[in-house]
């Protein structure tokens, strides 16, 4: 029997395991997860009924293992409208259905609706030439920006940096309005500061061209056999949040023999004198022994936990920066929550129809509004009562944000609200909840430039696998950690030695997801 020992049971670690186990080829598996949850950050937590998602994320992919794998588990339920959806739920609870706990597990099909919210206004995302678009930003503002974008076409700033990457896809009039604000909330660093290599990540293929095509195709009714993943307008969700999924394989996982041990933080990782990772330490002391280590782990803190590892790929790794990321779960009734629709959009309530609302107003630190309504009716107790919103803020680990209590930060996010008109008051609140999470998200900057030396010393290690987004501190999407997990198992079945496979996963050139 091989013992395989996996770090992390979020989407990667979890994928691995259950791919490992239904081949029932002879191997013993075990999974260690450093807190009390399943799904990393693709989690969902509980509040009395209701369901916060981390984030959350889309179920979107362009690979067709991801889907067939997504479907095996939680079958898709067709493209329903939400009144089929609400006469569903609404059958279930009377029924005494409606429980994540016996209910079948399936996908709903949900409308992809974000905007960008700037100086009090509403603009689409992606940015559309719609006459809302124009109307908001103003004629004076409309001609600057198209003149600033053809003036890109003549003159191409060297892609040396964030900034100058979207300025040469966007000009720099629509940069300034859309992206530069927002990112450095994100990155907590200028654009002109940061790699250009994460905007090619998260924002391949988008620019002013193709959104101007795929408006061409619309109108003519022509099919874009390219369609951007930003400008895809539907996506797969589980009615109960990620986190149903990520449970449900866990409980797969544990079916078919595997073990998964919580509030398993590693500390040490001992290798032989042949370089072969043979045994792992955790805080508590508990030891486990492996033949195979596939770790979803920061690699900033796999290579600390690594034993005899050289002083400059310590000095490497430590320099490895990292983004955290604060959520505020507010629950709210219907007529409090201040952002409603339009005749084109109507909703349950009347409230706004947004799955994300990107906060580019630079006078609040809130990065992003989450409504979970329009994710699943499932993820809120009283759906037509009440509304369910997370609040996004990004920080790092530490600073004054990270260090305010509970009921500072929830104060602090809540008189935001108020002054960006989602609120009026705090007494309009039901219910709020803060999760913290560290190391949210990889960033490309300081030491990450030399990034390709610490892959190329953990590659040496031979029976060691590093799968994830946090595996390969790469800003992967769920489905993007996922294949990484297939590929590395795969690489196990068939004793592949050289690791390009795993880590080249998310690196071609027409794949990108903007939104986690």
């Amino acid at each position: 029997m091989i013992k395989v020992l996996i770090i992390g049971a979020g989407p990667a670690g979890l994928t691995a395991a259950y791919e490992l186990l239904k081949s029932n080829a002879g191997y013993e598996v075990t999974v260690l997860e450093e807190s009390n949850d399943f799904g990393g950050i693709s989690k969902t937590i509980n509040l009395n009924g209701n369901r916060l998602d981390l984030g959350p994320h889309r179920f979107f992919s362009k690979d067709k293992r991801v889907i067939d794998w997504w479907a095996r588990l939680f079958p898709p339920q067709g493209k329903p409208s939400m009144d089929d959806i609400l006469l569903k739920r609404d059958k279930e609870l009377a029924s005494g259905g409606a429980d994540p706990e016996k209910d079948d597990f399936v996908m709903l099909t949900r409308e992809r609706i974000t905007r960008i919210y700037y100086k009090n206004n509403f603009f689409d995302y992606p940015v559309s030439l719609s006459w809302n678009t124009i109307s908001n930003m103003g004629l004076i503002s409309t001609i600057r920006a198209g003149f600033s974008y053809l003036a890109t076409l003549f003159n191409k700033l060297p892609e040396d940096n964030l900034e100058n990457f979207y300025i040469n896809c966007f000009g720099k009039v629509l940069y300034s309005m859309f992206f530069e604000g927002y990112t450095e909330k994100l990155w907590g660093r200028h654009p002109n500061e940061i790699s250009a290599e994460w905007g090619a990540q998260r924002v391949k293929g988008l620019s002013i061209k193709t959104v101007l095509k795929d408006i061409v195709h619309k109108t003519l009714r022509m099919k874009n056999k390219k369609v951007e993943t930003s400008l895809i307008e539907r996506f797969q969700y589980p009615k109960y949040g990620s986190g149903q999924l990520w449970t449900a394989v866990a409980e797969e996982v544990i079916k078919l023999g595997g073990k998964i041990s919580k509030g398993k933080c590693v500390t040490q990782i001992m290798c032989d004198n042949e370089g072969l990772v043979k045994r792992v330490i955790c805080a508590d002391s508990s030891e486990f022994s492996c033949d195979i280590l596939i770790s979803s782990m920061p690699i900033k803190d796999l290579i600390y936990a690594l034993s005899e590892v050289p002083s400059d790929i310590k000095r490497i790794a430590s320099g490895l920066p990292y983004r955290d990321f604060q959520t505020v779960g507010v629950l709210l009734p219907i007529d409090k929550f201040l952002l409603r629709s339009n005749e084109k959009m109507p909703t349950v309530g009347g409230i706004a129809p947004d799955c994300w609302i990107y906060i580019q107003d630079t006078s609040v630190h809130l990065g992003r509004i989450i409504i979970f309504n329009n994710f699943s009716p499932y993820m809120v107790k009283d759906f037509e009562h009440h509304v369910l919103i997370g609040l996004d803020y990004f920080c790092d680990e530490g600073d004054e944000y990270w260090e305010m209590s509970d009921n500072e930060y929830i104060s602090f996010a809540l008189d935001e609200l108020i002054k960006i008109g989602v609120i009026a008051s705090h007494t309009d609140v039901l219910l709020t909840h803060r999760e913290r999470v560290k190391k949210a998200y990889p960033a490309y900057f300081d030491t990450y430039s030399e990034f390709d030396i610490l892959r190329e010393y953990l590659d040496l290690i031979n029976n060691l696998f590093c799968i994830g987004r946090y595996g390969q501190h790469r800003y992967n999407n769920m489905d993007h950690s996922m294949v990484t997990a297939f590929e590395a198992v795969e690489n196990i079945f068939c004793g592949r030695k050289d690791k390009d496979n795993v880590w080249n996963v998310n690196t071609e050139k027409d794949y990108h997801e903007e939104t986690k």
